[in-house]
């Protein structure tokens, strides 16, 4: 009896607890692909996931934060969705390596195009994003979601410092600390126009590969490492299998 009273308890806090943190994490988040820096560049992901039981999301508007214009706005094809980039002038021209951008991307628009995001699913939209503020620790991208059912969600509330989340918070990036060569994860160069070539491809950073070389080396190590304590083993085994059959 004391055995399935403890069971059945057990059980009710692990639902509770899953359910919990589906509500939690229900909304739409935004999460960098390696480093966000302060004056760098950046490929984040917006993540959708759906909230509802009977409907699917079919379509995504993000905001930019206008307080912090974006000269460099570049989507990844998603299949099965179309993507548009909205742009507008500004009423303060930006300087970018030498370049006058006059016009920046304000809003990303994705339209389901034979695909939507079904019940108990997610999808992920990456976005190249840059040149990132030096001035700010975050960036705020408010989104609103459109389900097949016309139902609208927007994720528009501000975290404010002091107080409890709220039930439909924006999207929220975090940038890191500002790195000396200021090159970040991703490509740069779209969404943006400028004065002299039409900024397209101002500010275009490379991504270094020395990260992907020295894990691709760390990975090697450790593999041949593994590897000989494997064979170290094996040769143990034989030897202490042989002694056996001696005896």
């Amino acid at each position: 009896m004391n055995v399935s009273r403890i069971a059945l308890a057990g059980g009710v806090a692990v639902s509770s607890a899953l359910l919990v943190s589906g509500t939690a994490f229900a909304h739409v988040t935004v999460q960098p692909q390696g480093p966000a820096a302060k004056g760098g560049y950046a490929t984040v992901n917006f993540k959708v996931p759906n909230e509802r039981d009977d409907a699917s999301t079919i379509k995504l508007e993000v905001s930019l934060p206008a307080e912090h214009p974006l000269a460099s706005v570049m989507p990844q094809p998603v299949p099965g969705w179309k993507v548009e980039v909205t742009k507008s002038e500004l009423d303060k021209p930006l300087e970018l390596h030498g370049n006058q951008i006059t016009e920046a991307a304000t809003k990303v628009t994705w339209t389901a195009d034979g695909s939507k995001i079904g019940p108990g699913q997610f999808q992920q939209f990456p976005l190249s994003i840059g040149q990132l503020p030096e001035d700010a620790d975050q960036l705020v991208f408010k989104a609103v979601q459109t389900y097949d059912n016309k139902d609208v969600v927007r994720w528009i509330e501000e975290l404010k410092k002091g107080s409890e989340e709220p039930e439909s918070p924006a999207p929220v990036l975090t940038l890191s600390a500002a790195t000396e060569d200021h090159h970040g994860g991703g490509a740069a160069g779209a969404g943006a126009k400028g004065s002299k070539d039409g900024g397209e491809n101002a500010g275009h950073h490379d991504e270094p590969a020395s990260a992907s070389a020295s894990g691709s080396d760390t990975t090697a190590r450790v593999l041949g490492i593994a590897g000989i304590v494997v064979g170290g083993a094996g040769l143990a085994f034989g030897v202490l299998a042989r002694r056996r059959r001696s005896a």
